[in-house]
């Protein structure tokens, strides 16, 4: 396995849950998410994505609260899925945008949309809302009626993939430090792991998403309840023993 494309197509063809939250009674399959993935990868081909471009991607809830904060997970994968979407067509996937969004495409909260400038043909996407602005894109919705199959074009291992405040990665990159990430912390289809850190690194993507996916972990997020294994800035405050620091990564 050498692209992140293989990634999903392997995920999709897992049995199993891959997400859980305390905000939605039905749980995300590997089936349904990865699908979704290859949906989202159309879509934004069809908003011009294309290989050589860049999506800025902002995670979050579908309706913020004053006490949210971008990057932390509570009710949806919609972020998650845009990353990997994103890469799939050959993209970029900056999950820590600036302001200013100078990238073809923004998939964010429709709440927080009023927090970015985008560049001339810059398109935005929202998930959540929905959003007043008719040059608003909703994600989820035209998510649904896209073509359930992979996006086009080949991926290359030494291709970039992810981009955060420190880099840019490739998907062999990020492949390899999930590798890592799984057998340092035995990753694995028994594991259930707690996404509390932001994700706002490659290092959040690696050990939250991808190390789970790849061992066919499942992911918790928005819920107090103690998982096998963490993901988060610190082990002060979280309920498991075993923690993994995305700054402790090497991507």
């Amino acid at each position: 396995m050498q692209t992140l494309s293989e990634l999903v197509a392997a995920g999709r063809e897992r049995d199993g849950v891959l997400f859980t939250t305390p905000e939605r009674s039905a749980r995300y399959s590997y089936r349904d998410f990865c699908t979704n993935v290859w949906k989202g990868g159309n879509l934004m081909r069809h908003y011009g994505v294309r290989e050589g471009m860049a999506v800025a991607v902002v995670v979050g809830p579908k309706n913020p609260t004053d006490t949210d904060e971008s990057g932390y997970l509570k009710d949806c994968p919609d972020g998650l899925l845009a990353i990997l979407a994103a890469t799939l067509d050959g993209a970029v996937a900056n999950v820590a945008p600036d302001s200013e969004i100078d990238e073809t495409a923004l998939v964010a909260p429709a709440a927080w949309l009023d927090r970015y400038e985008l560049a001339p043909g810059a398109k935005a996407l929202a998930y959540g809302g929905p959003s007043d602005d008719p040059t608003v894109a909703g994600f989820e919705r035209e998510l649904w009626s896209e073509n359930p199959l992979q996006p086009p074009g080949e991926r290359a291992p030494d291709d970039p993939a992810l981009q955060d405040a420190d880099g840019t990665y490739s998907h062999g990159e990020l492949l390899a430090a999930s590798e890592r990430v799984g057998t340092e912390y035995d990753i694995d289809a028994e594991t259930t792991v707690a996404f509390r850190a932001p994700v706002t690194s490659a290092a959040a993507v690696v050990a939250g998403l991808l190390a789970p996916l790849r061992a066919g972990a499942t992911v918790r997020f928005g819920d107090s309840t103690a998982s096998d294994v963490a993901v988060a800035e610190s082990d002060g405050s979280v309920p498991e023993k075993t923690v993994v620091r995305p700054g402790d990564i090497s991507v």
